[in-house]
């Protein structure tokens, strides 16, 4: 949102301006602002429905594909279950067909009994509840009108609404900070509940009304020191949710924008709109001066985009020119923001201030900055690759939202290869471990990739197929027999190193001989030495080429009978993949998906050229996919074909590698390519994060399949068809727009779309009811299913 556009695209609604406690804390009735006082205690069913049609008048005159409200106070409780009912119905009703609907509330949660958690999952209200951490923390400022605390039933709440039933409506916890909490103590009181999301809040103070500190000094830090002690908790227990204050600054120091109107340069895109219908700005400026909230506007006679002339939210959308001199000059202005507006009030010159928390902003962004550099986990590492993975990577929320979101840029998939290397090297080690306790006739090979350059070792780590050999063998489900040599050898002559091994000589269905990946087979005559019987094959890799008794595969005539086999390779506008149809480990895609034997030259040929317009359309019709894949995709692994049916798949551990059988037309090819690369992301976000509570064991229906589906397969099948339906999409508008117009195809196309797109968001629903997503989970299913609702219908 910029300040030429005049739009907004948050609404606050006041439902109900009283509240049944008196946190002392409290903006709206303990600072300078006392207007509730002359307001209606709640909210008309005649001015909600008028601010509905304000907002859908708004959301028509600026396009906005989605807005935001929150249903808020005082206590939006207090306007009652079946009231509340009726406003999220009559907002949607308003918005249907113009825009999609996020609906929140924020509540201190007193009154939520079952029949109104149900309810608020019913509407889709996604509600944040005000919880100051432990009994003692809580009751400290949260209390009802006879000083009694409100701890034990606000907390007994939050467990019936993070109920498996009501989860999908629960949004997370919201904390305000006092610093003579103990931190530690406050976030694990908050982080014990599980909740999907924390956010802890400065209490609102201006210059003329400071925050207390009890150090007593002017630039003092208490509150950074408070917030830094729980960033590092946080971190050291693997970020186990979201913190949306710490998630900002990543956000920031990445280039990306804010979750919070307390950190960054963006303009404000808010309006409140009071139980009278009066429109307002952000209502934290009743902590500034009585009317400092106040536009003049009413829903009664004035459009909402009028407020964007008023002179404080005018001021609030001029980027850092609106900042104060001493913000201007700072290193951290970018990411501060200059701190929340209302935080910069002094009565002797307005809001051309600093924060009034500027010396705790800067010493926090320096620290999470600094740790956002170091790796993220502390605890010892677990036994299994998965484990190990987890404690060393997780993702900037700028690369996780978008991954969220089902794209993901060239630099987001970079960050899902790095991590996928740290896999195959955990799985190398483990692999290693068990050779030195188990030594056989690899053992050769494990010494010569243990002794390997780092340069070498990371070629060897771009093989998609490293992680299911190793694991294989660490387990014990197989014998390594001659890998780690090949391997080594093959990664010694990709870098032009030198290294001779003798490697133990594999029996498959095409043969005898040796693989080097990424270079080719060697296949021995069929009366030649087999393995278990002694049988090696001497290699020798040496400036940038392998030699077999000092001749040359492809080069030099090979002795006995022996053939060689190279690998192909598929090349089209900057794209290079291999066309692997010789990996031993590549036929892992089911009985059903069986790896094709080795291509005939005129059938690597059709691959080429199918591979050219497939990725030439990609790149043209579906661009928003095509970073992704370039960077990402390494191999293509030929499946044979079934008559009339298109054969594609992925497996986790092989990042970068996709199965399929050679598909009729480059749009079918284009599809397919989307639609597995989305499988692929996903699994690697399955590798770094638990999205699922592993004891949730129910299956799901589907509409892409004839069976039910466990929840992370149907998340995976939700997260590729969504794909599937913006291909639809976009191929509708080509076909009806493009050269050779096509009503019919266009208006089939169209179709597709809604019906993929529809699958989508009722295997989404069904996954945000199972209540068994972790934080993590609740995160990306939520993303998911706000972009298949702005998907264009």
């Amino acid at each position: 949102m910029t300040a030429a556009t005049g739009s907004f695209r948050q609404f606050v609604i006041k439902v109900h301006s009283r509240c049944d406690l008196r946190c002392d804390h409290c903006y709206v009735y303990t600072h300078a602002d006392r207007s509730w006082r002359g307001r209606p205690v709640t909210m008309s069913e005649d001015t909600l429905r008028l601010a509905a049609a304000r907002i859908a008048e708004h959301a028509v005159a600026y396009r906005l594909p989605r807005v935001h409200v929150v249903l808020h106070g005082g206590e939006p409780l207090l306007a009652g279950r079946e009231r509340l009912r009726g406003f999220a119905r009559t907002l949607r009703s308003a918005l249907r067909g113009t825009a999609a609907l996020d609906l929140r509330m924020q509540t201190n949660g007193l009154l939520l009994d079952d029949a109104f958690c149900a309810m608020l999952a019913e509407e889709s209200i996604l509600t944040s509840v005000s919880l100051d951490g432990d009994e003692r923390a809580h009751d400290r400022h949260r209390v009802r009108a006879d000083g009694s605390g409100s701890h034990r039933d606000v907390v007994r709440a939050i467990r019936r609404l993070n109920a498996p039933a009501h989860r999908r409506a629960f949004g997370g916890l919201l904390c305000t900070v006092d610093v003579e909490n103990d931190p530690v103590a406050v976030y694990r009181a908050l982080a014990g509940l599980d909740p999907p999301a924390l956010d802890f809040l400065l209490p609102h103070a201006t210059w003329d009304r400071p925050p207390p500190r009890p150090r007593g000094a002017t630039g003092s830090t208490e509150y950074a020191d408070w917030l830094i002690a729980v960033h590092d908790r946080w971190a050291a227990e693997g970020r186990p949710m979201p913190i949306r204050m710490f998630e900002s600054i990543s956000r920031l120091a990445e280039g990306g924008t804010s979750f919070t109107e307390a950190l960054g340069t963006d303009g404000t895109d808010l309006l409140v709109l009071e139980t009278d219908g009066a429109v307002e700005q952000a209502d934290w400026l009743k902590t500034a001066y009585p009317g400092a909230p106040e536009t003049g506007l009413h829903l009664a006679t004035h459009r909402l985009e009028e407020a964007a002339a008023h002179p404080g939210i005018r001021a609030r959308r001029t980027g850092t020119a609106g900042l104060s001199a001493a913000c201007r000059s700072c290193r951290v202005v970018e990411v501060c923001g200059g701190g929340l507006y209302g935080h910069r009030y002094r009565a002797a010159n307005g809001f051309d201030n600093p924060s009034v928390y500027c010396a705790d902003l800067l010493k926090l962004i320096d620290h999470v900055r600094a740790a956002e550099r170091r790796p993220t986990g502390t605890q010892p590492a677990p036994a299994t690759a998965t484990g190990a993975l987890r404690n060393r990577h997780t993702l900037p929320w700028p690369r996780f939202d978008a991954l969220a979101a089902g794209l993901g840029t060239a630099e987001d998939v970079r960050e899902l290869a790095a991590a996928q290397r740290s896999l195959r090297t955990t799985a190398l080690a483990a692999a290693a471990r068990t050779a030195e306790r188990r030594p056989d006739a690899s053992a050769a090979g494990w010494k010569a990739l243990a002794a390997l350059p780092a340069e070498v070792r990371r070629l060897l780590l771009a093989d998609p197929h490293l992680r299911s050999w190793a694991l294989a063998h660490a387990r014990l489900e197989r014998p390594a027999g001659g890998r780690p040599a090949e391997a080594a050898l093959s990664a010694t002559a990709r870098t032009r190193g030198r290294l001779t091994l003798p490697v133990p000589l594999r029996r498959g269905p095409e043969g005898t001989g040796i693989h080097l990946p990424g270079l080719g087979r060697l296949l021995l005559p069929e009366d030649g030495p087999v393995p278990g019987a002694g049988g090696t094959v001497t290699v020798e890799a040496a400036d940038g080429r392998i030699a077999l008794a000092g001749r040359v595969p492809g080069v030099d005539p090979l002795p006995g009978g022996m053939r060689w086999q190279p690998l192909r390779h598929l090349a089209a506008d900057g794209l290079r993949v291999a066309l692997d149809d010789l990996d031993p480990g590549r036929d892992r895609y089911g009985e059903d998906r069986r790896a094709h034997p080795r291509l005939t030259e005129e059938q690597a040929g059709q691959w080429q050229d199918r591979f050219a317009e497939g990725w030439r359309l990609i790149r043209e019709a579906y661009p928003v996919y095509a970073a992704g894949i370039a960077e990402g995709l390494t191999t293509l692994v030929p499946l044979t074909p079934r008559p009339g049916k298109d054969i594609s798949a992925t497996s986790g551990p092989a990042f970068g590698a996709i199965g399929l059988a050679l598909p009729r037309t480059a749009e079918d090819l284009a599809m397919l390519l989307i639609h597995e690369f989305q499988h692929t992301k996903l699994w690697a976000l399955y590798d770094m994060y638990d999205l699922f509570d592993p004891a949730d064991t129910r299956l799901l229906p589907v509409p892409w399949r004839p069976d039910p589906r466990p929840p992370p397969a149907a998340l995976q099948g939700a997260y590729a068809h969504l794909a599937v339906a913006d291909v639809w999409r976009l191929r509708a508008v080509r076909t009806r727009t493009g050269p050779g117009r096509d009503a019919t195809g266009a208006r089939q196309a169209r179709a597709a779309a809604a019906t993929w797109r529809q699958g989508v968001l009722e295997v989404l629903d069904a996954l945000l009811d199972t209540g068994s997503l972790t934080p993590y989970g609740l995160r990306l299913v939520r993303s998911l299913r706000e972009a298949a609702a702005a998907l264009e219908p």
